[in-house]
């Protein structure tokens, strides 16, 4: 019999890297807190469930609030009362339930329209719990796949299956290896040793140089036969959007334009006069008063931090369903905010307004040639169709934002923003639009955008696990 060791607590590394950057979380079943509070840390308001007493004293100190009650039961969401939640969390849980789906359709109300629910569950068709049929074992223990206090088991198809049932949309599944870990046990005695104590696996230097060296290329065996050779299925899935009217903000980066913010704001108020409008501003001049004038919000961002920071706090600073992205110096037409728009309450996730189809006039050939060599590595790489990576006139519906944390270093973020979503599943959508000339000077720094847009291209592998339909 394998020996008995205290609790060791272990970040669910899938799961943690698929909540995204949400507003509001309701963890169901939330233990200690250890997975959510990251996100908590970030700015999240992070709730928590918990039915064991001991578990939910530690989330205490982790979470904003957690309340101790009985998932399973119909009081169980008494405490959520008037509330709504980005993101709702089930990490490692529903496997413990009598009726996990009916756990799972009591809590998707409290769901935003549009919002996400992560589900990670043990995988009972593992490579070692083969083995172990194939020996005739079948052997209950104190952790793992077998944990003693189980009741429902899965594997990948049945994993997506429960979140369909329930009512969701599946977006992509990822997944926790199972090659270094089937040694786990071996390992625990020594690293609780090394820990001195300590009941957290990242105070190990043995367990951080695994995540640091070893865990990326596991992840990559691994995602090439994830029934085989996964630990957890983690599923991303989200509560579908309903056709309806949704808010809209548009929203521009600024930076010494005032000889053509009044002029784009004006067109953009004839276009869209409901639309919020939103500024975020690095300027010396006095684009910020004009702007304001006008009745947009401005946020200001100075000494300015680069076009990646700026672009994700403007998206992540509309409180609307909606924003759509366009630059203040006159070269996108304001007048294709209202189609864009519409194809969102339509049903589109993301549209990329494409100036590239052919090459305009206003734009430089090197420009030309540089936007279709990067559209085309995209295709070539992701199988994206795009002709322009590079657009900055888009729609976005603001919960799928809040599903992905994009990096905010370097000038290329629209890459990012454009395969990330590809990647997890969206619907993406893309027209064609006129180029016209800009007002005023270019601030693009054409070498940095360019390294960063391959960077982007090729680190977007990273992003949203295996899309749902690719098991081999």
């Amino acid at each position: 019999m394998p020996p008995t060791y205290p609790y060791l607590e272990e970040v669910n590394l899938s799961l943690s890297r698929a909540l995204g950057r949400p507003r509001t979380v309701l963890d169901v079943g939330c233990g200690r807190g250890q997975n959510t509070v990251a996100v908590r840390e970030s700015g999240a308001f992070v709730v928590g469930l918990e039915g064991d007493p001991q578990a939910a004293a530690s989330a205490r100190a982790r979470l904003n609030a957690v309340h101790e009650v009985d998932i399973e039961s119909e009081a169980g969401t008494a405490p959520l009362a008037g509330q709504t939640f980005d993101l709702i969390v089930f990490g490692d849980v529903l496997e413990h339930t009598r009726d996990p789906e009916a756990v799972l359709r009591r809590f998707i109300p409290y769901l935003v329209d549009g919002g996400h629910v992560v589900i990670s569950l043990p995988n009972v068709a593992a490579w070692t719990m083969r083995l172990d049929l194939l020996r005739g074992r079948w052997r209950y223990a104190d952790r793992g796949i077998l944990d003693r206090t189980h009741l429902r088991f899965f594997d990948r198809e049945s994993a997506m299956s429960l979140a369909r049932a329930a009512g969701l949309d599946v977006l992509s599944v990822a997944s926790n290896p199972l090659l270094v870990r089937a040694a786990a046990e071996f390992a625990r005695g020594f690293v609780l040793k090394e820990t001195a104590g300590s009941t957290s696996l990242n105070d190990s230097a043995a367990y951080r140089n695994y995540l640091k060296w070893v865990r990326p290329a596991e992840g990559v065996v691994a995602n090439a036969a994830p029934n085989l050779l996964s630990f957890q299925h983690v599923v991303i899935a989200r509560r579908p959007p309903a056709r309806r009217k949704l808010s809209l903000t548009v929203g521009m980066i600024s930076m010494n334009e005032e000889g053509a913010v009044g002029a784009v704001i004006d067109d953009i108020r004839k276009h869209a006069p409901e639309a919020d409008i939103l500024l975020v501003d690095s300027s010396k001049d006095r684009t910020p008063e004009i702007a304001e004038a006008r009745g947009a919000r401005v946020i200001r961002q100075v000494p300015p931090k680069g076009y990646g920071p700026a672009m994700a706090r403007l998206l992540y600073s509309a409180t609307t369903d909606v924003i759509v992205t366009m630059d203040c110096d006159g070269t996108y037409p304001a007048d294709r905010i209202v189609d864009l728009h519409r194809r969102i309450e339509e049903g589109a996730d993301l549209v990329n307004a494409t100036r590239t189809f052919e090459r305009p006039a206003a734009m430089p050939l090197p420009n030309y040639v540089a936007n279709r060599v990067f559209a085309g590595a995209a295709t070539a790489v992701h199988g994206l169709a795009t002709t322009d990576l590079h657009s900055g006139m888009r729609a976005y519906r603001t919960s799928m934002l809040r599903a992905f944390d994009p990096e905010e270093r370097g000038p290329a973020l629209p890459v990012e923003l454009m395969l990330v979503p590809a990647r997890l599943g969206y619907r993406i959508e893309e027209v064609e639009i006129p180029y016209l000339d800009r007002i005023g000077e270019t601030t693009l720094n054409r070498l940095d955008s360019t390294l960063w847009t391959f960077r982007r291209i090729f680190t977007a592998f990273g992003h949203g696990g295996r899309r749902v339909g690719t098991e081999p």
